[in-house]
């Protein structure tokens, strides 16, 4: 071969694998540049030695060529650590020249030793510069989707650990690539708080694969339901109800507990759980916590087994009446309370009620929160128990004397004593004589002389008054009192101050039947008949007089017994009658409530009934 010889023109195909050698050697054959040799090398003309024949370098560059592995781009290829710069590791892949991969592509760079054999992507065989184009992150990662593609196609679960939560479920690190587990495929239920799984390993299934846009999707519930199955089969060999099982808590909602009994949930229920309230499951049972439980009922169909914890204790309502015989005193904490009553907890599954009656002895309770509160420690007095219905009737005022057995003896009849008007009705004023203690009078028993229509027209809510203690009802709870009583009876001396035939100046009040009311003054009422009204027998009297008009009376009969005084008008002075008639006097209604909400007419409507017939 002489220096003018040239090579036959590549082929594309020739081109193409010989363009990284081109990058290096200069194909001109010109003095002072390389020259073709049949391998297709160029060799510049200054490093040619003429000791040598043209067959002798063709031998050397064959050698040469010889000591390369056959590589091609596009391939994961062995390649050893030359050495460890700063930022790099130099490798050599058996190619003319050296490659290069950053150093946070290897996982431990630090462990690196010169000759460490390491797999790499040739991704180009040089670059501009001449160098070899590696990365170890895709020879990682191609490897890593080689064994990932093969599981998928074996259906092989893939171990992987739950990195970060994302949208729509949590990103699996799948041997150091990133995969998508949805939300719906964690667990064979809804995981309540994902975030508590993060960092935990689990084997998952590939159920999508998409190496183009490295899109991978795997699925833990396909294990579990498949796992689960299994156990199902062999449980249901196993489980009969009344069996005693060892379980875990898997789940904790309002409602109860989720149980594993190895491959198959069963519920236990908070009713289940102790004979005690319980407001929480939490507070008896923690997941991921061993529990003793027994088999209640079992629905395979539904896929439903139901659980108990309680049913492992004894009844406690065994032998209840001799534990807390009636009368006995004890002592519980306050669990509940309605409109009726409070529930009080003597032992854990053991209630009694304390009934809204049964707080008392003095105070009208609206509403048992006026009394106690939840978490209270009280004192009460057992007063029944039934063990068939599991039921314990407990009382709070039986704990101190009843202060109405003692009244009678405090404060006997005809005691004169000062209160406090607590509430009007329209039958009388209820009195508080000390706390808690009140009594009635009745309007009957307001004045000695006046007829008195409502008590608001003596009294008012919250005036001091005397009063005399008339009658005292310990067994009703009833006191009636007099206010009159507290006075001396003016109709023991009325008819001389109001002698027969005596005329003088009063006031009408009212129209009643067949007659007039008169006012003579010092609140003593007078009765005027229709005949003694000096008007004709065809008229009537509420057209003759109007109410507040002053007439001339005079007196022609007074009965102290029957406190009756009866008038006859004898004269309408024009000076009397008034510029504009008196309204009728309108019955005031208290609706007030007092400071317990008690509205008087509930606690004195007995007591009113019954000294009605006094007027």
């Amino acid at each position: 071969m002489s220096d003018t010889d040239t090579t036959t023109p590549d082929t594309p195909e020739t081109a193409e694998t010989t363009a990284p050698a081109e990058a290096v050697f200069a194909m001109a054959d010109v003095p002072g540049m390389p020259f073709a040799t049949t391998t297709g090398l160029r060799v510049r003309p200054d490093l040619y030695d003429d000791v040598y024949s043209d067959d002798e370098y063709e031998a050397m560059l064959e050698l040469y060529e010889g000591t390369m592995s056959q590589i091609a781009e596009g391939e994961i290829v062995k390649s050893k650590v030359l050495r460890v710069t700063e930022n790099a590791v130099i490798l050599d892949v058996g190619f003319k020249s050296e490659g290069s991969v950053p150093l946070d592509e290897f996982k431990d760079p630090q462990n690196l030793q010169v000759g460490d054999e390491v797999e790499v992507f040739l991704e180009h065989l040089e670059d501009q510069e001449g160098a070899v184009v590696l990365s170890k992150k895709k020879a990682d990662f191609m490897r890593v989707w080689e064994k990932i593609r093969q599981a998928h196609e074996s259906d092989q679960p893939v171990e992987g650990t739950l990195m970060k939560k994302i949208k729509g479920g949590v990103v699996v690190n799948l041997m150091g690539v990133d995969a998508f587990l949805p939300g719906s495929q964690i667990a064979l239920r809804r995981v309540p708080n994902i975030d508590e799984l993060l960092g935990s390993t689990y084997e998952f299934k590939i159920i999508k694969l998409n190496k183009r846009r490295r899109n991978i999707v795997v699925s833990r519930r396909v294990i579990l339901e498949t796992e689960r199955a299994g156990k199902r089969e062999k449980l249901m060999k196993e489980l009969e109800v009344g069996q005693v099982r060892k379980g875990v808590v898997k789940n904790i909602t309002d409602f109860g507990a989720f149980i594993d009994l190895g491959g198959v949930d069963g519920l236990l229920h908070i009713t289940d759980m102790s004979y005690g309230r319980v407001s929480h499951p939490s507070e008896l049972v923690a997941i991921g916590k061993d529990v003793e439980v027994k088999i209640l009922d079992i629905d395979w169909q539904r896929e439903r087994i139901s659980l108990g914890m309680k049913q492992l204790q004894s009844y406690p309502w065994q032998n209840v009446a001799e534990k807390y015989p009636v009368g006995s005193r004890v002592q519980g904490k306050v669990v509940s309370i309605t409109n009726y009553g409070a529930f009080v907890e003597l032992e854990p599954g053991i209630e009694g009620l304390v009934h809204i009656s049964e707080m008392s002895w003095t105070r009208n309770v609206r509403h048992p929160s006026k009394i106690v509160s939840i978490g209270e420690t009280i004192e009460a007095v057992v007063l029944k128990v039934d063990e068939s219905d599991e039921k314990i009737s407990l009382g709070m005022k039986q704990t101190e004397q009843d202060p109405w057995m003692v009244l009678p003896l405090k404060y006997p009849v005809g005691t004169r004593i000062a209160g406090k008007v607590r509430n009007l009705t329209s039958f009388g004023a209820f009195v508080e004589l000390e706390p808690g203690i009140d009594g009635l009078i009745h309007i009957s028993d307001m004045s000695w002389t006046k007829r008195v229509q409502h008590p608001s027209e003596v009294v008012k809510k919250g005036d001091s008054v005397e009063v005399i203690i008339l009658n005292i009802d310990a067994d009703n709870k009833r006191i009636s009192l007099g206010l009159k009583q507290a006075t001396d009876d003016p109709w023991l001396t009325i008819g001389e101050k109001l002698p027969v035939g005596r005329e003088l100046r009063a006031t009408v009040l009212r129209p009643v039947d067949k007659g007039m009311v008169l006012d003579l003054g010092d609140d003593i009422e007078a009765f005027a008949p229709v005949s003694q009204m000096g008007i004709g027998a065809e008229e009537n009297p509420e057209d003759v007089v109007v109410d507040g008009q002053e007439v001339i009376a005079k007196v022609l009969e007074v009965d102290p017994i029957h406190h009756r005084i009866v008038v006859a008008i004898i004269e309408y002075p024009e000076d009397g009658i008034p510029k504009e008639p008196r309204p009728r006097a309108q019955i005031p209604v208290d609706d007030d409530e007092d400071e317990d909400g008690d509205d008087g007419e509930d606690r004195g409507a007995d007591a009113a009934s019954e000294d009605s017939a006094a007027e």
